[in-house]
């Protein structure tokens, strides 16, 4: 038997032991599979209409008319403005989320997230259908909002079922099967969308949405215990209480979290930056939404399939190896070669690349690091201050490096990745400040919750 295969076969025990000893995570496989199957379903025919060169097509009439009033052309603003339109959208639901964290018990609250997309699912299959105006930079909107806020749920799921010792075990895992379904989901898009068209495959993702609430159902057992083993608040399913600003007096209180802030605001501008360069090529490549709806597809597979491989091969072993800090600072690190990199030689196929290496390093590494903290930390900063960071930071960064591009563009590519490099400089310094941050946590909040009550 060769090394290789003797290699494969290690891993593949690994894993029938861990699904062996641990029931939730087939649901939770099952749960991010889904998730993300039919998330990526819809992107690449968001991403294909934010790289649409008719504004005709994604804003509504009116928009159009009140920009030509004032000399403007709004195709010239395209991501410009859907960035901002995400970024006023995300604002006005945090306090919406918050809310129903605050007063609503989780049993209800995580259903409802999800018949909530669900529905708004059917209300754009039915716009598609109908041919409405403006449903483009309404579903461009949408869309993002849904992966935000949906993933953000997710995570602070699973990080109340699975322990910090148990997440390191499992979450190399669990994010392999939503890269599955990555991988699966980009490709129903692209053998689909001719011949069933773009309204119908707004239904398919509805369905995976349908599973993930199945998942949800199974999986609050073992939620509910977990809560029950902490003694914390909520421990009986009721509701958490308190601000439905709490998230963003947490976020700037704790060094952890503002640290978590930062990476996550510099992360975004890098992306950002690779998002609009990459907009324009296609834009400028492709004549059709359907050719750049196929290009985005193939582009999500490479990402994807990258991601993958790191997850299967290096994240659980770094993981539980050496912690969160190889997780967190390798990315950055890339990121930032990549970028000096662009900066000396903004080649077409040099922007793919390093947008295939940030993305695929994101997914496999940066986030199951990320996500594995939020294990050691009380159920209120779990759910109210990651949907801060993860929603209205992250899409305040887009909001941000969108504007910066616009501004940056008319000097050349050049110039904005020599400005992107300073971007992942502040990444990679967001990122070491986390690891600093991260040491002083406690490495079980129930136990060091029980040694404050006997101090007591």
């Amino acid at each position: 038997m060769s090394s290789e295969q003797a290699g494969a076969d290690r891993r593949l025990g690994r894993l029938r032991a861990a699904l062996g000893t641990s029931p939730p995570l087939w649901w939770a496989m099952l749960y991010f599979f889904s998730l993300l199957c039919g998330y990526y379903v819809l992107r690449p025919v968001r991403d294909a209409m934010g790289a649409s060169s008719d504004a005709a097509a994604v804003f509504p009439r009116g928009l159009i008319a009140l920009g030509e009033r004032f000399g403007i052309e709004v195709g010239d603003f395209m991501l410009q403005l859907l960035f901002t339109g995400t970024f006023i959208a995300m604002v006005l639901l945090q306090p919406l989320y918050g809310a129903l964290v605050s007063r609503f018990p989780r049993r209800v609250f995580l259903p409802a997230v999800y018949l909530v997309f669900i529905a708004c699912l059917l209300g754009f299959w039915w716009a598609f259908d109908s041919g409405i105006a403006g449903r483009g930079a309404t579903f461009f909107i949408w869309v993002a909002v849904f992966n935000l806020f949906a993933v953000t749920v997710f995570w602070s799921f699973m990080a109340d079922v699975f322990d910090n010792a148990h997440a390191r075990q499992v979450y190399g895992y669990i994010g392999a099967g939503g890269t599955i379904g990555a991988l699966v989901g980009p490709a129903i898009t692209r053998f689909l969308v001719e011949p069933v068209g773009v309204a119908n495959l707004l239904l398919v993702s509805a369905g995976f949405l349908c599973v993930c609430l199945l998942c949800i159902m199974k999986l609050r057992p073992w939620a509910l215990a977990r809560e029950r083993a902490q003694g914390g608040a909520g421990h009986d399913g009721r509701a958490m209480g308190g601000s439905v600003l709490a998230g963003l007096r947490l976020v700037w209180q704790r060094p952890l979290l503002r640290a978590l802030a930062m990476l996550m605001f510099f992360g975004v501008g890098v992306g950002t930056m690779l998002y609009n360069e990459q907009a324009a090529i296609v834009r400028a490549a492709f004549e059709t939404a359907e050719q750049r709806t196929a290009f985005y597809s193939t582009l999500d597979w490479a990402i994807n399939g990258l991601t993958i491989a790191i997850q299967l091969l290096l994240t659980r072993f770094l993981l539980q190896r050496y912690g969160i800090a190889p997780l967190l600072l390798l990315p950055a690190l890339a990121i930032v070669l990549g970028f000096a990199a662009l900066a000396a030689s903004p080649l077409p196929m040099l922007v793919a690349l390093v947008q295939i290496v940030t993305r695929a390093s994101e997914f496999s590494l940066a986030k199951p690091a990320r996500e594995t903290l939020y294990t050691r930390v009380d159920r209120e900063e779990r759910y109210k201050a990651k949907a801060v960071i993860d929603t209205a930071v992250y899409r305040g960064g887009d909001l941000t490096f969108v504007w910066v591009h616009k501004a940056l563009a008319a000097f050349g590519s050049s110039m904005v990745f020599l400005a992107g490099l300073g971007i992942a400089v502040g990444m990679a310094i967001g990122a070491w400040r986390v690891v600093r941050a991260e040491r002083t946590l406690p490495e079980d909040p129930a136990v060091e919750a029980e040694a404050r009550a006997r101090a007591a």
